[in-house]
């Protein structure tokens, strides 16, 4: 196996980085995919035992100028790396400003992602700082359970509002309760609701729309004002929210009734889906 990577670009780093703080804030652990065209982190919790699932997908040629990878075989030409998501978020950070960074896969006495990062000093000449992150190679025989989740029928889809105005609502039910129940129709309504035995609060959101494909395909037996909704942990909610760093170009929740919920967003040059599951 072998990976090498570069980058040069000032804004292709720093949106890199900021990637990777995201995806700090939404795993502790997680898989790193490494294949010809992409970088997937994973993180597979099984939805159906109460935990959270990620797949985020970054095109390789829109953040690296030079991308070097041999997989495992011919055949299977992809390596998987399992690593603690704040080493790199972390390594990353000292990145601001930088003239380049590399990647690399090596070992030194245990497998390593190797990042250099060439700085400018005072002087104008370069200085390199290094970080080592640790990782496990994760052998072939357990790919199978590192694959691109299948998102089942939802029952109703409907666009996201600005995320930054939702995290601020959900921080303060977060004060309430643990629970919060999501309400979505195909009028582009969403609702979110906390329910005690002592109190009842909802926030509505209006005229969000519906993702053109999403309507047309539940329209002919559902109707439109007709609620669909699911019960999840508001901390899980809570943290997904959190770890957001930009403002999509397109956010998407998806409600299977009593089951989970699906949020599938699209970043520049990124996409990224997370499952939470209804509450148990």
């Amino acid at each position: 196996m072998k990976f090498r990577a570069k980058i040069v670009d000032a804004a292709c780093l720093n949106h890199f980085t900021r990637v990777s703080a995201m995806i700090a804030k939404l795993a502790k652990t997680c898989a790193l995919r490494i294949s010809p065209q992409k970088l997937n982190f994973i993180l597979s919790d099984k939805v159906a035992s109460g935990g959270v699932s990620m797949w985020c997908e970054l095109e390789q040629e829109n953040f690296f100028s030079e991308f070097q990878m041999e997989g495992v075989s011919t055949e299977n030409n992809a390596i998987y790396l399992e690593l603690t998501s704040e080493n790199l978020s972390r390594a990353l950070k000292t990145a601001q400003n930088a003239r380049a960074l590399k990647v690399k896969l090596t070992n030194k006495h245990f497998p390593c992602l190797t990042v250099s990062i060439e700085l400018l000093s005072v002087s104008s000449s370069s200085r390199i700082v290094t970080h080592d992150i640790p990782v496990k190679v994760i052998p072939r025989k357990l790919w199978k359970d590192l694959q691109e989740p299948t998102v089942p029928d939802s029952d109703v889809s409907v666009y996201l509002p600005v995320l930054k105005t939702m995290k601020s609502v959900v921080e303060k039910m977060r004060n309430l309760s643990n629970h919060l129940i999501i309400e979505a129709n195909l009028s582009g309504d969403l609702n979110l609701k906390i329910e005690t035995e002592l109190v009842c609060v909802t926030t509505h959101f209006k005229d969000l729309g519906n993702p053109p494909l999403a309507s047309e395909d539940a329209s002919q037996d559902r109707d439109p004002a007709q609620m669909a909704e699911v019960h999840i942990d508001i901390r899980k909610l809570l943290q997904f929210l959190a770890g957001q760093q930009v403002n999509p170009t397109r956010a998407v929740c998806n409600i299977v009734s009593n089951k989970l919920v699906h949020f599938d967003l699209l970043h520049e040059d990124v996409s990224l889906q997370y499952f939470i599951p209804a509450f148990s």
